[in-house]
Order: structure tokens, then C-alpha cells, then sequence
């Protein structure tokens, strides 16, 4: 039997601990603990499941290789089975690369126009649409936070909370899935202002962040600094009729969260403060882990034309990702929702990079 990797043995140690530990109703007496100890019992359930796979198929190919030398009928049976337990031990050892602490974490997602005037701001709403059909084909729910209408009926800003059904402890959650979506979208097309029938290019920036648990970022109340004013743009008898809007400040960061969709100042509020979580928690990996940092700077902040992840054809109905190289002529079919081999390119080319940094 091939060997395997040293650290396999304490991880499958931890796993059945954890298990111990999350089978003791004390335990959930803490939710935040218990969710913890929960993420980490489902990473290392990928370890132990791999590592089942590849002892039953080493031992079948062992099996094999035996039988073969003592009765060469086995033989041709013997390639099948020695295939089958490279690809096994292959998979183990990639379950061992360190992944993204927070990729089980549901995530908010921000779309922002940017050059291209209405053209931009209708290319983000073609966008947060892409996201929320993609995210019903994968039974996650949606919620939009906030939203800036243009005149058009696009959108100049927006902002979604996008979360997982389940308990929690997916292999792929909606950070490890849609964290690459993050950074310059360009579109090509013809605005539905354009007269002359001439090809337009925009873009939209996106915006993704691991969403914060209230106990995970602490804020200090008189860190913050509260306005409220009046909802403006399309919803309802109350825009402009009262003080529902809130903008945040969170005065030591500089960083500003306006919530304006709901009628009452309370769910602004607690709209914008989810946001500003996720923010303040996301410049704080940045702070503390280089590696972290170099992966959110990869999600341009400013949104220029030139700076771009992907491009969006539609008179050649072509969508292209510039980072994996990925292209294919459905464009129609993505923005239905069919963003999974466009995101599947990505996760492939991040786990290729994770195992040769790993000198797998």
C-alpha cells in the first residue's frame, strides 16, 4: 500500500474528537462555539472520507495484484485497479492542501456601476440577476441589503446576502464558490440607448465578502457614526415621506454602508450593519493573513475598463475569463444561471495553485 502523507493520521484524530465533542449536548449550549467546531468537523470529514476511498482502493488493487500473480485470468482486471487507486491517493492528497478558512461561509455580494453610465447600471442588474438564478439552482437564498436604482431600471449599486440552506459545513459554501467572482466584469453590446446601432463597452465592478457573525466583529457603539434620512427612488408611499434611510460610519476605518430598501429604520439599520461586518471583517484577515490580502486585492476596487476578470460578448454570444482562460459561446445560457463551469475553471485553477505551493 502506497504511503500515505504524515499528517493524515492526527487529522483523522481530530475528526473523531470533534465528532466526540459536537455529540456532547453541552456543547451547543454556545451556538458560536458549536458552529465552529462544526466547520471544522465537515473539512475534516473531506479528509476522512478520501482517506476511506483510498484504503479501499489501495487494498483492492493489492488484492489484485495478488490474485493476478496466482492466476493470470485476474490480469486484465489489475490496470482498472491500480488507476482507480493513483486517482484515490491523488484526491487525498488534495484534500490535504490547506483550503480557505472561510469557505463555507454564506457571503454578501455588492455589484457597482461603473464607466459606462445607464449602460453600466443595466449590465448590474443583468449581473445580480446571473447571481440570484445561479444561487436558486444551488438552493442557496437571497436577500437583497440595499439597492441604488438608475433611471433605467438598472441598478447603480447593490448589495445581496447570499446563504446556504443547510446547518453549515459544505465542502463548497457560497464564499468557496463565488469569492472568484470578485473584481471588473466587462460587457460588450449595444446599449438600448445607442441609436445607431453601434458596440458599447462597460463595466460593473463586484464585490464579494464572507459574511460576519455579530460575536466575530466586535464594534464599538461610539466607533460609529448614525444619519438618517429620507429613502429616495422607486418604493413606496413612505420614500420621501420619512426618515427611514440610514447611512454608517464606522469612524476609525472611514468605511460608509447606506440601507435605504426597507420601510423601517430598524432594518436599515440591521442591513447596514450586516454589511459593515462583513467589511470590517474582511479588512481584518487582510490585516492579519498576506495571503488573504493578495487574494481580496484580486477584486478590483476601482472599476476601470482595463482592470478586468471577465468580459461579456453579446453579439458573438461569448463569455471569456481572463484569469483561467476559460471561453465558451453561451453567454444566453450563464446569465440564465449556468455560471458553473465559468466558476468550476476557477476553483480548478485555484486548486492546481494551492497543491504546487503545497509541493504536491
Amino acid at each position: 500500500m502506497s504511503e500515505v502523507p504524515a499528517p493524515v493520521a492526527a487529522l483523522l484524530a481530530e475528526h473523531a474528537e470533534l465528532e466526540g465533542q459536537l455529540a456532547d449536548p453541552g456543547v451547543h449550549v454556545d451556538p458560536a462555539r458549536a458552529r465552529t467546531l462544526a466547520r471544522r468537523y465537515a473539512e475534516l470529514g473531506r479528509v476522512a472520507a478520501a482517506h476511506a476511498a483510498w484504503r479501499q482502493a489501495a487494498g483492492d488493487a493489492e488484492a489484485g495484484r495478488q490474485l493476478a500473480a496466482e492466476d493470470a485470468a485476474f490480469a486484465a482486471e489489475l490496470p482498472a485497479l491500480e488507476r482507480a487507486a493513483a486517482e484515490a491517493e491523488e484526491q487525498l492528497r488534495r484534500v490535504l492542501v490547506p483550503r480557505d478558512p472561510d469557505d463555507e461561509r454564506d457571503v454578501i455580494l455588492e455589484v457597482k456601476a461603473g464607466e459606462g453610465g445607464e449602460e453600466s447600471a443595466l449590465f448590474a442588474g443583468d449581473l445580480l440577476r446571473m447571481y440570484l438564478r445561479y444561487a436558486e439552482r444551488l438552493g442557496w437564498r437571497t436577500e437583497v441589503l440595499s439597492a441604488t436604482d438608475s433611471d433605467l431600471g438598472g441598478y447603480k449599486d447593490v448589495a445581496v446576502a447570499v446563504k446556504a440552506r443547510g446547518v453549515g459545513g459544505e465542502a463548497e459554501g457560497p464564499w468557496a464558490r463565488l469569492k472568484f467572482e470578485g473584481g471588473v466584469h466587462r460587457v460588450q453590446r449595444v446599449p438600448v440607448t445607442e441609436s445607431a446601432g453601434r458596440i458599447h463597452t462597460s463595466a460593473v465592478g463586484v464585490l464579494v465578502l464572507p459574511e460576519a457573525e455579530e460575536v466575530e466583529v466586535a464594534i464599538d457603539p461610539n466607533d460609529l457614526r448614525v444619519d438618517v434620512y429620507r429613502s429616495s427612488g422607486p418604493g413606496g408611499q413612505s420614500v420621501n415621506t420619512t426618515d427611514s434611510a440610514v447611512r454608517i460610519t464606522h469612524l476609525p476605518t472611514g468605511t460608509v454602508v447606506s440601507c435605504q430598501n426597507e420601510k423601517s429604520q430598524l432594518q436599515n439599520r440591521e442591513q447596514a450593519m450586516r454589511i459593515l461586518r462583513a467589511r470590517l471583517h474582511a479588512q481584518a484577515q487582510e490585516a492579519a493573513d498576506a495571503s488573504a490580502s493578495a487574494a481580496r486585492r484580486s477584486q478590483v476596487r476601482t472599476v476601470d475598463r482595463s482592470e478586468r476578470i471577465r468580459t461579456y460578448n453579446y453579439p458573438e454570444n461569448r463569455i471569456s475569463d481572463h484569469r483561467t482562460g476559460y471561453k465558451a459561446h453561451n453567454l444566453d445560457q450563464v446569465l440564465a444561471g449556468d455560471l458553473d463551469p465559468v466558476v468550476r475553471s476557477c476553483l480548478d485553477a485555484d486548486a492546481a495553485a494551492r497543491l504546487a505551493a503545497a509541493g504536491g
